[in-house]
């Protein structure tokens, strides 16, 4: 029973929304057991598009196979802190994950064609948008795995622990190694969004998961060990402190108000206007009223949507241009004394609402980028106030990120469009 769920979750990629946009999937297994989805842009002509290899040559066991010398494989922990109630995750395992490698070693690159063996993530030799399962996972469930079990860490009623039982996901935007999200087409910008999208409803439906979330680190002054272009979705068990706080003000909010509390907020970023730094017919960007970082902006959609699997084709194709857009914007906002643009370190997360039904209509999508870039060949560190006690300092102010920004989407070319 417990086999025949997994595999009918992972058949969500495949079945739902089949052909939406005219987006291939095409599904397999890796050789240790791992899933991956390989997500096609839609053919320009008549011509059917190409099969994709569909074994995994790679002599890699069973990753839940019985360990060496016996004994059933371990997944990650998490524990509880129970001076912030946060629970804190375990992956000592992720400390002997790939760091920084050549493009020819690259992990997240298409096999080379020819080669007998390479021990690459990818075993076809070209593909369009990937996405598999994380090999050094953060959050992982074990096979028959109950993730509400809990025990205690040293005996003690103080310190709950609980499986981290939950999923990682590794999204690759682009076979080309060199290039970067911003660069791309509006078209493969639409074909990240329907992997975004269909991996996001596979997640929510499996058991234990809180709320999902697709993200992208770029730059190696945000920590990225693999400078291929790609994000990552995480199915978390539980729910994030920032989730959780935003949550609980939503709640709050609505009690006292009975209205929705993200949603006022972009109606008031729009009546102010002055953090406004684009609008589309489905999307507005601003940057918010009491923004942390240096750099930040958050992109919503006009009509409430929980999530992103809640956008309608419209407003899919609108938000692949808005999106693109914005990032390269983005990529404009500081400059070298010779003028040429410095690319921008970032975290670009989409916020979906949580799976608790409770919860779901407190919830309202929205993109959040953040750079940790003050100034060129600056960046910001978390000072004593920050790190000790989370008691955030802002170095500049939201109206002057926005002026900066809106000055540098000036200097974008519309995104390009291919026709299916």
């Amino acid at each position: 029973l417990v086999l025949f769920r997994w595999q009918t979750q992972e058949m969500l990629l495949t079945d739902l929304a089949a052909g939406h946009r005219g987006v291939r999937r095409t599904a397999i297994r890796m050789a240790d057991g791992r899933a991956l989805f390989y997500c096609d842009d839609p053919p320009t002509g008549e011509d059917p598009l190409p099969p994709h290899r569909l074994d995994d040559p790679r002599p890699l066991p069973d990753r839940f196979a019985p360990r060496p010398g016996g004994g059933a494989p371990v997944g990650p922990q998490m524990r509880y802190d129970v001076l912030t109630g946060d629970w804190i995750p375990m992956a000592t395992h992720r400390m002997d994950r790939t760091f920084l490698p050549s493009s020819d070693t690259c992990p997240l690159c298409p096999a080379r064609p020819g080669a007998a063996y390479q021990d690459g993530e990818i075993p076809d030799t070209d593909y369009d948008v990937a996405v598999f399962e994380n090999r050094f996972p953060s959050f992982l469930r074990l096979p028959g795995q109950d993730p509400s079990e809990e025990w205690l860490c040293d005996g003690d009623v103080l310190w709950p622990v609980r499986h981290a039982a939950g999923r990682c996901e590794v999204v690759c935007f682009s076979s080309d190694h060199s290039t970067s999200l911003s660069e791309l087409s509006a078209t493969r910008m639409g074909t990240i969004i329907e992997a975004w999208v269909d991996r996001t409803v596979a997640l929510e439906a499996m058991d234990g998961i809180a709320q999902v979330y697709c993200f992208e680190n770029r730059g190696p002054e945000i920590g990225v060990t693999l400078p291929h272009p790609h994000g990552q979705i995480y199915g978390y068990p539980t729910l994030t402190p920032r989730t959780a706080a935003m949550m609980r003000q939503a709640g709050h909010y609505r009690d006292r108000t009975g209205r929705h509390l993200l949603s006022d907020v972009m109606e008031a970023e729009l009546r102010a206007g002055v953090r406004v730094v684009m609008q589309t017919e489905h999307f507005v960007a601003y940057v918010p009223e009491a923004a942390r970082w240096p750099v930040e902006v958050h992109l919503a959609p006009r009509r409430d949507a929980a999530g992103l699997a809640d956008l309608r084709e419209a407003e899919r194709a609108d938000l692949a241009l808005a999106y693109l857009r914005l990032m390269r914007g983005l990529d404009r906002f500081f400059v070298a004394d010779d003028g040429a643009p410095i690319p921008l370190p970032y975290v670009s997360g989409w916020h979906q609402a949580p799976t608790d039904p409770r919860l779901r209509d407190l919830g309202r999508l929205h993109l959040q980028v953040l750079s940790t870039r003050r100034a060129p060949g600056k960046l910001k560190y978390l000072a004593g106030s920050e790190a000790g006690m989370g008691a955030w300092i802002s170095d500049t102010i939201p109206e002057a990120i926005a002026e900066r920004l809106r000055e540098a989407l000036t200097e974008v070319e519309e995104p390009e469009v291919r026709h299916v």
